[in-house]
């Protein structure tokens, strides 16, 4: 069992219900976020429910490139080891390109790829240095194709990061250390609550407790939940663009 685990973006969403499920299983966690008050209350939750295991927090924005490496060495210093690293953090885009918000898609291309390499390098630095690890990015099923209006640029960061994780799968073929990408479907969190349009979206407990099966499995690449989105997802790139453009 992968028994010291750091997830980024653990102060909500699906990063904070990583951790309560992993919490249940023993596991000790290093988690950082930028809020730092929900990650406080976070810890102190799990440490009652679960005394026998650590929780360390950090404030962490992924953005500040320095930081991410500061913060995952502290948390390698703190518990000894890191045996897997979750690369969660990032946003929703809210606008098409060309409607003058490129302030938030930078942002959100920032924070959901030019911040997973720093996650992925911080890592991968820990990972050689023990000879041993498992690192998982999250993508999407939106990173299978392009997606239009305000999801154009948060598809096109998922896809990146789909490919960012491919690569480093083949760079550490035949090694201890292992890459998993995760491409969740619509599991209800802030970042879709709004969203009218969501297909087979499922409750926040449901989507985790999939989350944690496919990566403790450590396939390579997992959809989840694995029903209906591995099927779909085959769908999705082989559908006739015409006929995609209609059905989005």
């Amino acid at each position: 069992m992968r028994k010291n685990i750091l997830i980024t973006g653990a102060s909500t969403g699906l990063g904070e219900g990583m951790a309560r499920a992993w919490a249940a299983q023993g596991c000790n966690l290093a988690l950082c976020a930028r809020r730092t008050d929900r990650l406080e209350q976070l810890q102190a939750e799990l440490l009652e429910k679960h005394p026998g295991i650590q929780v360390t927090v950090r404030p962490l924005d992924v953005c500040d490139y320095d930081r991410v490496f500061e913060v995952f060495r502290d948390f390698r210093d703190e518990l000894g080891t890191l045996d897997r690293v979750i690369v969660n953090a990032g946003m929703g885009s809210k606008a098409a390109i060309g409607h003058g918000d490129f302030a938030s898609n930078r942002q959100a291309a920032e924070t959901n790829f030019v911040a997973a390499i720093a996650q992925c390098e911080a890592a991968m630095e820990i990972f050689r240095e023990q000879n041993s690890g498992h690192l998982v990015l999250m993508s999407s099923v939106s990173g299978v194709r392009g997606f239009r209006g305000p999801f154009n640029v948060y598809a096109a960061t998922k896809a990146a990061v789909a490919s960012l994780a491919e690569g480093l799968q083949l760079d550490t073929e035949g090694t201890p250390i292992n890459v998993t990408c995760i491409l969740p479907g619509y599991i209800l969190t802030d970042i879709n609550r709004e969203v009218k349009n969501a297909p087979f979206r499922v409750d926040l407990e449901t989507g985790v407790r999939a989350l944690v099966k496919a990566i403790d499995s450590e396939k390579r690449r997992a959809y989840v939940p694995w029903w209906p989105w591995t099927p779909l997802s085959y769908l999705l790139k082989a559908m006739p663009f015409r006929l995609f453009a209609r059905a989005m």
